[in-house]
């Protein structure tokens, strides 16, 4: 549950800054190119954040290091609400991102441990559907909030919720037992695991799946933030309201509760074909959006339908890296990967902000978006490959 809550939070703060984006266009006399570096800010610091954060974690715990990363983003968030200029937001969004990268694979890690190998992905799932209903959160409450309470708001309620988190985590959390039992069965190793998981994670064995969960996950991300960055302006553009647009863009996290049926598949069958199967029906759904511009009522089924499947394969990726790694590198290895492929996440937020540069037509764009989806679809299929072979 308190992972569930974290994971919760990051959603919410990491699509927070797409949801306030036309408002911050409109107060600051922002144009649409100029976005773009606050928009990936946060996606640099996740990436850096996951990237040091699962070494750490391989040495001194997931507890310590999943604490520390929600007062690290809880607190950033909250001063963003007061900057009063772009660079300063864009420089408080680069720290939240680092507590947010952090975060997120070790609570994925500390989770896959806790689970009884049989209902892994499962319940990896569940928890990391928090990531998803905290995104869509964030639209639904901005559809108030903004309107209201200006658009501040929404950051410093992203910044207040996992700081009244904190002391419970410091009280109740525990640490995973299997992280434990390595630390006590193999004490001296320990102390130096970070530089042994990274080496794992890269030796022979594992290398050519690690770089196609790698590129998986980048594609992934490259689709998520594209969409949940853009289509609110996108949609604003093509003649909506900013409420109408946040509203509909909101329905595209939401499917993300899909994780959890993609779990009990990946349980039963293969992890990566399921998941490969999920980017394809992403890729069609995606492309649908732009061909649904115009029809309110088809674009909002087809919004949720292209969340529900994308998200769906998106959140399944912690737990198919989880249990594709062993415990001495776990932490690292789905940490890299997250990390990894955040830079997708900044790939997609520039994609789409040099795709309207270009006068590109709505359709295009989502069209363009939809090709990603088809590459995670092709390296999963090469990582159940892989798989066999070691």
């Amino acid at each position: 549950l308190m992972c569930f809550l974290v994971v919760l939070f990051d959603g919410f703060d990491t699509a927070a800054i797409g949801y306030i984006a036309p408002s911050l266009m409109q107060d600051w006399g922002v144009a649409k190119p100029a976005l773009a570096p606050v928009l990936s800010a946060a996606l640099f610091g996740l990436a850096a954040g996951a990237l040091m954060a699962g070494p750490l974690a391989d040495r001194w715990g997931r507890r310590l290091a999943l604490i520390g990363s929600v007062a690290v983003f809880g607190a950033a968030c909250l001063a963003s609400a007061f900057s009063p200029d772009l660079t300063t937001l864009t420089a408080l969004r680069f720290i939240t991102g680092v507590g947010l990268g952090a975060a997120m694979p070790n609570a994925v890690t500390l989770v896959s441990e806790c689970s009884p190998p049989a209902r892994r992905a499962f319940i990896t799932n569940a928890m990391f559907c928090g990531f998803p209903l905290g995104a869509a959160l964030g639209g639904f409450l901005a559809g108030w909030m903004i309107p209201a309470l200006g658009w501040r708001s929404v950051l410093q309620l992203g910044g207040v919720a996992p700081l009244v988190l904190l002391p419970a985590l410091a009280i109740w959390l525990p640490e995973s037992l299997r992280y434990l039992q390595t630390r006590q069965n193999e004490p001296d190793r320990a102390q130096a695991q970070a530089p042994r998981s990274i080496a794992l994670v890269l030796s022979r064995q594992y290398r050519l799946g690690s770089l196609m969960l790698w590129l998986a996950y980048f594609m992934g991300l490259v689709v998520f933030y594209a969409l949940i960055n853009w289509m609110p302006v996108l949609f604003r553009e093509s003649g909506m309201d900013p409420r109408t647009a946040s509203l509909i863009t909101a329905l595209f996290p939401l499917g993300g509760v899909g994780a959890i049926a993609l779990g009990w598949l990946m349980d039963r069958f293969d992890g990566s074909s399921v998941l490969a199967l999920g980017y394809g029906a992403t890729a069609l759904s995606v492309w649908a959006i732009g061909q649904a511009i115009g029809g309110h009522g088809v674009l909002m089924a087809v919004v949720f339908v292209a969340g529900l499947v994308m998200n769906a394969a998106q959140a399944s990726m912690p737990a198919l890296a989880a249990g594709f790694y062993p415990t001495e590198g776990r932490a690292t290895g789905v940490a890299w990967m997250l990390g990894i492929g955040r830079f997708g996440g900044i790939a997609g937020s520039f994609l789409v902000a040099d795709l309207t540069a270009r006068q590109m037509s709505l359709p295009d764009i989502f069209g363009v978006v939809a090709i990603a989806a088809l590459i995670a679809m092709v390296a999963l299929g090469i990582l159940r490959l892989a798989s066999r072979g070691r």
